[in-house]
């Protein structure tokens, strides 16, 4: 017979066990979760289970996931980890944007012309997630080739916004934000040229950081040397972030840009973090561009509450007046070089606005470019003359709360009439010239009961000042607290 302390110990440990069951493991955070692999009362059968079945019992009602795991592969995916604790992610699962190679899982890009394409290899991003413990366990839903802040396309669909069924999630990473809002997963990654990472991280209630270019590896490419396009972590808060942030940097010497980052860990910075108070710049359009009143108002109200935290603020921003020209130019180019391929297969399986932008860069001119290359050049010297005075800088992540999904983009706000499906994003595009981290949350509801918010800019390889500032930030407000949901937003967070 057992002894009594030692019966009393096991029982003691089956009801922790049976209790953590319960409250079902998807609910807690990701910074939970680990504490218990670590402490041996969860396993990681256990987590992905929890994942897989959250997946399987809302992923119906908003489309994000768009290939899962099965059972076979599950087993596989279980057997080949070699169960290091000390890895950053121990295990736990992880989902993969439908733009990023899985070795043998359906990659689409969102297009009927890859509807059937499984990758022999593995890109730098999933690599790097794999080599520091992440399971890869499925793809989210982008727009086709990840063009445009609307997520649906002819092969999956749909992905709608859980907090109203009604609106967008955004995009191009809308999947990855709704599932992570959803209670699916707690770490997807996403990617990021004009705000596709931003924009629906802040509709959907959840956190996105687009990076300093290089930090994060990715590729590989035929196009290396573009730093306008990153892939960043996307988690439900902003602690949960800075661990995937950690599993995401990297140095690989397949990617011309990478660089070799901080030394330490973001994660274990952040929970050290000392309280500073900031000279902040901001504004609703850099003058320049048009903002819906409800963005106006929501960035009224969370600037107040930046002053009550002792912080400074100013109404100063760097000069982005040419900055659509120059983005537009230099997106158009890179459309080109990446798909004007496709122009050559069945036109009628892709959509008008992927053609729209490859036939774009026909009518642009070697001065054209260098004029974009100028420009850009321009726009970097004045934002770091910002920052030579202030800390960061907070502007809307978008210029409207979230759309209704039957439109397939912003065509007007206030004065402005947009002719095509880039132009509403330049609020998030002008920041991606800068090569500065943005870090996007959501700090209020629209009027249609979906979240939006900001995104906080700082000098370039200021990952970790820019997260400790922004988790200050999410303290404060609580809709990190309101993740996972339910669809259309019954609260069940435990």
């Amino acid at each position: 017979l057992l002894p009594f302390f030692d019966i009393q110990s096991y029982i003691k440990e089956w009801f922790f066990k049976m209790n953590i069951e319960t409250k079902s493991l998807w609910k807690k955070n990701a910074s939970e979760i680990l504490a218990l692999i670590d402490e041996k009362k969860i396993s990681i059968e256990e987590v992905l289970e929890s994942s897989l079945n959250r997946i399987k019992e809302i992923n119906p009602d908003i489309n994000a996931v768009v290939t899962l795991i099965n059972e076979d592969e599950k087993k596989r995916l279980i057997n080949s980890f070699d169960n290091r604790t000390d890895s950053i992610l121990k295990g736990m699962p992880v989902l993969i944007k439908d733009m990023n190679d899985v070795k043998d899982m359906r990659t689409t890009y969102g297009s009927k012309l890859y509807a059937d394409h499984f990758p022999k290899k593995s890109d730098i991003v999933v690599q790097t997630i794999e080599k520091n413990g992440g399971l890869i366990i499925g793809k989210t839903n982008i727009p086709e080739f990840a063009a445009g802040s609307h997520t649906y396309n002819s092969v999956f669909g749909l992905t709608k916004n859980p907090w109203n069924t009604l609106l967008s999630a955004g995009g191009s990473s809308g999947g990855a934000a709704a599932a992570l809002a959803t209670g699916m997963s707690w770490f997807a990654s996403g990617s990021d040229l004009g705000g596709s990472l931003r924009n629906p991280a802040s509709w959907c209630g959840v956190v996105g950081l687009r990076p300093t270019s290089g930090l994060i590896p990715h590729g590989p490419s035929n196009f290396p040397f573009f730093n306008l396009s990153v892939d960043g972590p996307m988690a439900r808060n902003v602690e949960d972030l800075s661990i995937f942030l950690d599993a995401m940097v990297s140095h690989n010497k397949n990617d011309p840009l990478s660089s070799r980052g901080a030394s330490n860990s973001y994660y274990r910075n952040l929970l050290k973090r000392e309280d500073a108070k900031y000279l902040i710049g901001f504004t609703d359009d850099f003058g320049i561009f048009p903002c819906d009143k409800e963005v106006r108002s929501m960035m009224h109200n969370t600037l107040k509450l930046v002053q009550n935290l002792g912080h400074e603020i100013s109404n100063t921003y760097p000069d982005m007046s040419k900055s659509e020209y120059c983005f537009q130019t230099l997106r158009a180019y890179m459309f080109y070089c990446t798909y004007k391929s496709l122009l050559k297969k069945d036109k009628s399986l892709i959509k008008e606005e992927v053609i729209w932008n490859i036939n774009k860069a026909k009518a642009i001119t070697i001065d054209d470019l260098l004029e974009a290359e100028k420009v850009r050049a321009g726009i970097y010297a004045d934002t770091m003359k910002f920052f030579d005075k202030f800390d960061f800088l907070i502007v809307p992540s978008s210029i409207v709360p979230p759309f209704n999904s039957q439109n397939k983009w912003v065509k007007k706000v206030e004065d402005t009439t947009f002719d095509n499906y880039v132009s509403w994003l330049m609020i998030a595009a002008s920041i991606s010239l800068t090569n500065c981290p943005s870090i996007a949350l959501a700090t209020s509801f629209s009027k249609d009961n979906a979240p939006f918010g900001i995104q906080i800019v700082a000098p370039p390889h200021e990952e970790q000042k820019l997260i400790n500032f922004a988790k200050s930030l999410e303290e404060n407000i609580n809709i990190s607290d309101m993740v996972p949901i339910n669809i259309n937003n019954e609260n069940i967070r435990v």
